[in-house]
């Protein structure tokens, strides 16, 4: 990929946020379709929310949706397609303590609230082992809490130890950036989604598709239906999205079939592969139609 002209043609189309960045972090740019608004950087998101919000004080995404480590790689086990398995992901989800996991959540979404825009939402979603202390820090930020929505999922894995409640859903935490933000919620189009009814906070959706794994799947994926309907709730065509967990970059998929911009982070190189795939083929399938 020639950067340069990369970047002259970015210029040319006024996105001056990606510009900017590239000029100081292109060695870390994995994908880019500038006609589309679709990037993914391999690097970690501390030091690239530190870069942006040193470009943009004033903030520049209209929306965000992480998927932060929920620390439960402990060495447990659990039950998958009917088999024990076991639930570590890998070095990045595993627990050091709530002290330093507190900490660390508190350092990302403040960075992550530095880059918001004045009316501009964030969606974390979580597990009881970190949404509570993704709560606790929103609140200490000066975020604007707006919903906990639940996900509940139909066909949970089984609890193997019978000691207590099957896990059968997620916890996605809603807000705004402060207490001024006069934030989107597309209540209309929310109501019609719901049979002309309103929405609710409990939504049911299925694991992600075997065709959303066509290419390989990350740990804790999140079905493209339920990214899609956080976007659609939050932001109108053309806003600009970011991911700072970009993982296999479901959220960039819902972005381009929403018809909405996107900016991923994302440390592993497995994943970066990954989303490339996705990204590339959620593209091509968006030009056909």
């Amino acid at each position: 990929m020639d950067y340069d002209v990369l970047q002259k043609d970015l210029c040319l189309l006024g996105n001056s946020f990606v510009a900017e960045s590239i000029t100081s972090f292109k060695d870390k740019l994995a994908f880019a379709s500038q006609a589309d608004d679709i990037y993914l950087f391999q690097a970690d998101c501390l030091d690239l929310l530190d870069k942006i919000a040193a470009k943009y004080p004033n903030g520049c995404f209209d929306m965000i949706f992480a998927d932060p480590p929920y620390f439960l790689s402990n060495g447990g086990i659990t039950c998958q397609s009917g088999k024990v398995s076991t639930v570590n992901k890998g070095d990045w989800d595993r627990s050091r303590g709530t002290e330093f996991n507190h900490a660390f959540n508190m350092q990302w979404l403040e960075k992550c609230q530095r880059v918001l825009k004045a009316n501009g939402t964030i969606w974390v979603s979580g597990t009881m082992h970190s949404i509570y202390s993704v709560g606790f820090a929103m609140q200490k930020l000066g975020f604007k809490l707006l919903n906990d929505v639940i996900w509940q999922k139909p066909n949970p894995p089984p609890n193997l130890s019978c000691r207590y409640f099957t896990h059968a859903s997620e916890t996605l935490i809603w807000a705004a950036k402060n207490s001024q933000s006069r934030h989107v919620f597309n209540y209309e189009a929310m109501k019609e989604m719901n049979n002309h009814k309103q929405m609710q906070s409990v939504w049911n959706f299925s694991p992600p598709h075997i065709s959303e794994k066509q290419f390989g799947k990350h740990p804790t994926q999140k079905p493209v239906s339920l990214v899609e309907r956080c976007i659609l709730a939050a932001t109108d065509k053309g806003a600009f999205i970011f991911d700072p967990f970009a993982g296999s970059s479901t959220t960039g998929v819902a972005a381009i079939q929403t018809k909405r911009g996107f900016c991923g982070v994302e440390l592993e190189s497995e994943f970066i592969q990954l989303s490339t795939k996705r990204l590339q083929l959620a593209l091509n399938k968006r030009s056909r139609i």
